[in-house]
């Protein structure tokens, strides 16, 4: 599996372990806490494998910014929290981080 597919899939277990962390009321739900610790150990695996091959600055940017993201988008379906302005442009400038990450620096592995 490439380092990008690694990188997406701890991504996607790490929004979806986040996004539960609320669900499960301090562990006190045992299906969400669950997905909550399933969650955050197949991002780490994930991570590990990825940053054998890209630089870890790199990676953890594109981990963080891509998650907060994320995870702000599922709040605001899954817990019907809103946005302001603000918070939207906060998020437009991560995707632009990790699009100049990608796609300008040499220090990512493309």
């Amino acid at each position: 599996m490439s380092a990008f597919m690694y990188l997406t899939m701890a991504i996607v277990a790490e929004v979806i372990a986040t996004t539960m962390l609320k669900a499960s009321e301090g562990f006190t739900r045992l299906w969400p806490s669950l997905l909550v610790v399933l969650g955050y150990g197949v991002a780490f695996w994930g991570l590990s494998m990825v940053v054998k091959s890209m630089p870890l600055g790199i990676v953890y940017a594109i981990w963080s910014g891509m998650g907060i993201m994320l995870v702000s988008i599922a709040a605001v379906f899954v817990y019907q929290q809103k946005l302001d302005w603000p918070a939207i442009v906060g998020m437009g400038l991560i995707i632009a981080g990790v699009l100049v990450i990608n796609l300008l620096s040499k220090a990512s592995v493309h």
